[in-house]
Order: C-alpha cells, then sequence, then structure tokens
C-alpha cells in the first residue's frame, strides 16, 4: 500500500474539527457519531447510502479565483463552477461555521471552480423520478455530478444516461481500492467512481434486549417481538433475508426470492417486525425505543455517540456491501470541472478528511495511512477500513433489470405496507 505524503498540519486541524463537529452537529439533529463493534461476529450508502433530505437547497461554497483548474473534454474553460448533489451528511463540515464544508472550500481555493452544492438527494427512486425525463429527453438536469447507489448507478448506465469519464483528467484514479475496480454494472469505470461505501448489519442494544445478537435469524426469536425495525430499502432487508437462509443474494433465484418474502410476510404479520424505516431508526436505536434494527454501519456509528450502548454486529450469514457512486450525467455543462473534483477527492488526504467526518468506507487507498497519522483508533475502525477478512462476509445484491425491479419491489412494498 503506497504511503501518502505527510500530513499537512491543516489537515490535522479539519480531522480533528471533523470528528468534534460530527458529533455536535448530529446530537442537534437528535442522532449520535460512532460505533462498537460487538457480538464478536466480526470475526461492513442507499444500498442503504447515506441519509437523505427533503428539499434540495443548495449551497454555493467558494468563489472562482481564475486558478488553474480542469483541463479536458469539459465544456467550460479553467475556473468556472461545478453544480453537485448529494446525500445529506454526507461530506465534512467545517467546526464552527456548519455552512463551510472544507473539502469544497479546498476544492475551490485549490481550482478556481466554485462548488453550488445540493443536499436534494433523499432516495434514489424519488431522485431518479426527478431527473428521468429529463434525462430521457437528451436534456441538461442542471447538474454536473451526483450520487446514486450501485443499482440505480447501474440503471443509469444501461439506459446511456452518464457521461464517460475521461480518465486522462483524472490521475487519481490509480488510488481507487482494487475492490472497487470492476463491477457488475461499470466494468472499467468508465462511467463511475465510488464516493463512499458501507455495509448493511445489525445496530442493538444489548442493555435493551438483556443479549447478544449474533446474526439476522436471532431477529426472528419471541424475545424480540415487537423490538425490531427492518430497512424499507429492499436490497437491504431482503439481501439480508436471503443471506439468513443460506442464499447468495447476488446470485439467487426469484424463487428463493418469494420464499424470503414470505417469511418476512409471516413475521410482519405475527408482529415480530415492529416497522420499516429509513434512516429514523438511529434516532429510537440510540433513544431504547427499540432494541434491534437493520442498520446501516454509518448510522450506527453516529448513534453510539448519543448512547455509547449500542453495538453494531455484522451477522454470521454476511453482510450487504453497497457503495454510492460519483456520476456525471448526459450533456453535463460542467464535465471536467466535475473529473476535477473527481480526482481531488481521489487524493488519500482529501480522503481520510472526508471519511473522518462520514465514518463510511473510504475508497482511497492511502487514507488509512493518512488518517492513522491523526487518530490511530479510526485507522483501525473495520467500519471504515475493512479488513479483506471482513469483506470476504458481504454479498452484493443480484443486478436486476427494470422488469425484475418493478416485480421484486411490487412484492417487497406488499409487505411493508408503502
Amino acid at each position: 500500500m503506497r504511503r501518502p505524503n505527510p500530513v499537512d498540519p491543516r489537515l490535522a486541524h479539519l480531522l480533528r474539527s471533523a470528528r468534534l463537529d460530527r458529533r455536535g452537529f448530529l446530537r442537534s439533529l437528535g442522532l449520535g457519531g460512532g460505533v462498537l463493534l460487538g457480538g464478536g461476529a466480526l470475526s461492513a450508502c442507499g444500498i442503504g447510502g447515506g441519509s437523505g433530505g427533503e428539499g434540495g437547497s443548495g449551497a454555493t461554497t467558494g468563489t472562482p479565483t481564475g486558478t488553474s483548474g480542469a483541463t479536458g473534454t469539459g465544456t467550460q474553460a479553467a475556473g468556472g463552477e461545478l453544480n453537485f448533489s448529494n446525500w445529506t451528511l454526507y461530506i465534512d463540515v467545517d467546526e464552527e461555521d456548519q455552512n463551510v464544508r472544507p473539502t469544497l472550500q479546498q476544492f475551490t481555493e485549490e481550482t478556481g471552480i466554485a462548488v453550488n452544492y445540493f443536499e436534494d438527494i433523499n432516495a434514489n427512486d424519488e431522485y431518479f423520478a426527478k431527473i428521468r425525463n429529463q434525462l430521457d429527453a437528451g436534456e441538461d438536469i442542471g447538474r454536473d455530478l451526483i450520487v446514486l447507489t450501485d443499482w440505480m448507478a447501474g440503471r443509469l448506465v444501461e439506459f446511456g444516461w452518464l457521461s464517460e469519464i475521461d480518465q486522462t483528467n483524472v490521475p487519481n484514479i490509480s488510488n481507487l481500492r482494487s475492490a472497487l475496480q470492476d463491477v457488475p454494472f461499470d466494468r472499467e469505470r468508465r462511467l463511475s467512481l465510488p464516493w463512499q461505501s458501507g455495509m448493511t448489519g445489525i445496530g442493538y442494544n444489548p442493555e435493551i434486549i438483556g443479549r447478544e445478537i449474533a446474526g439476522v435469524n436471532d431477529l426472528f426469536d419471541p424475545d424480540l417481538a415487537g423490538q425490531v425495525t427492518f430497512l424499507s430499502e429492499m436490497r437491504d432487508t431482503m439481501g439480508l433475508m436471503l443471506a439468513a437462509e443460506g442464499i447468495d443474494p447476488s446470485t439467487h433465484e426469484f424463487s428463493q426470492y418469494e420464499a424470503a418474502i414470505e417469511r418476512l410476510r409471516e413475521a410482519v404479520d405475527s408482529g415480530q417486525v415492529r416497522a420499516f424505516t429509513g434512516n429514523d431508526y438511529a434516532a429510537d436505536l440510540a433513544a431504547g425505543n427499540i432494541g434491534a434494527a437493520i442498520a446501516w454501519s454509518g448510522d450506527v456509528i453516529q448513534s453510539q455517540f448519543e448512547n455509547p450502548d449500542i453495538q453494531f454486529v455484522l451477522p454470521a450469514e454476511g453482510a450487504m456491501l453497497w457503495s454510492d457512486n460519483m456520476l456525471i450525467p448526459a450533456n453535463a455543462q460542467n464535465k471536467a470541472n466535475a473529473e476535477a473534483f473527481m480526482n481531488f477527492v481521489y487524493q488519500p488526504e482529501i480522503a481520510a478528511q472526508i471519511a473522518a467526518w462520514v465514518n463510511y468506507i473510504t475508497p482511497v487507498e492511502g487514507a488509512q495511512e493518512a488518517i492513522a497519522e491523526i487518530d490511530p483508533e479510526l485507522a483501525e475502525n473495520e467500519l471504515i477500513f475493512p479488513s479483506a477478512e471482513t469483506l470476504d462476509n458481504t454479498f452484493d445484491f443480484k443486478v436486476l433489470d427494470e422488469e425484475e425491479e418493478r416485480t421484486y419491489q411490487e412484492l417487497f412494498q406488499s409487505v411493508i405496507g408503502a
């Protein structure tokens, strides 16, 4: 693994600031921020994929300075702007001014490219519905960079609605972790680059339920009736349901999915499963309103700052692994600037800065060493820097075509009542 350059003292300050600010900021929202791996199961948005926010308010970060910007196949000269849509709480925030995002500010200072940053992605399907008609008509959607989960990224690839990345503008793509270099929906990473990755497992409070949890099948024990929530994201919940039956979610048959759906339906009808949620399970877990939840790794890290008793378990049967990906929509007006940003965040020191705040898996080789210079504990966190052994016990969900997607979702929605 390549050693990064010596850590800039400014980065040391930013990393410390990010961690402290994240705790305070998340608490102000009724969340939290850290993790304890529990249950010995480690022996891991969306996907979940980040937490989303309604409203889509945009924030402009930085002012063009006229300094040298990106070059290549984009439609603008040096400087200019970048219109970037992301999920909420998915980039570092300044300790003293929560309207400032240090990574975006540094990018502007170094390139002269002003970033118009929008936290307007709340759910993959919801965002897809907003942009579908424009993309289908070959129109510019007003964004140069968007972040969507693997399966939705795959759909945009299939429809031909993305611009190919000019990799000569992104030399730092060489820092992409080898495990993420080849994915079924984008074999050569010509159209996507991972933003962050995460794992779906189980968050629980042993003080509430009075024992440890080792896997998904434990969530069906009678003593947990009414104390368990599952995710409203089909791939996360059903991926774990399939794994609990010893079935690989990435290669399963439809009949196996149907059988897993029926088991879930029985659990819902009996009252075993209390609710299906988005990120809101995190607040209930931290408050002790529930005992256990199918959960996203980063959310559980957040929840533990609020309640240190909470633990995260990678299920014995296996966890779901997912990535949220940076994508350049077709007809984006500032393509080269999007590529310049991709290159910027694939510097190990910048990737470390982001990972220290969001607490998800960074896709950038060398970021672990950069964080270790500041906080050795973070560098050893398996939820940010999972070992090969941990990753060996994770799954992707099977790639579905549009018709399969509709069928799978209809069955799932019929159970969760959405």
